[in-house]
């Protein structure tokens, strides 16, 4: 029987490199209400998931779906105004 080796010296070795730059923490702040907001989508489908959807499921899917299209608006007008820096510039 062939033992697996795994390198795992040679994979962490560069661990400074893999932390994200300022740049890429400023764009995940920028996009954090859009994430957040298909958090709350995804959190208000998994409530459902097991039972019959009632008035109050239906709406708070509609209610999370309008935030999730509001903050991707937002993004995507602060976007094309050329606000979010360049990854990996």
């Amino acid at each position: 029987m062939d033992h697996i080796v795994t390198l795992q010296e040679a994979v962490t070795a560069f661990a400074d490199f893999t932390e994200p730059t300022d740049a890429e923490l400023d764009a995940i702040e920028l996009e954090m209400p859009a994430i957040l907001a298909d958090v709350d989508l995804l959190d208000a489908q998994i409530i459902t998931l097991d039972r019959a959807l009632t008035e109050l499921d239906v709406r708070r899917i509609r209610r999370a779906r309008r935030r999730l299209l509001a903050a991707g608006c937002e993004l995507a007008n602060r976007t094309g105004d050329g606000i979010l820096p360049e990854v990996g510039a």
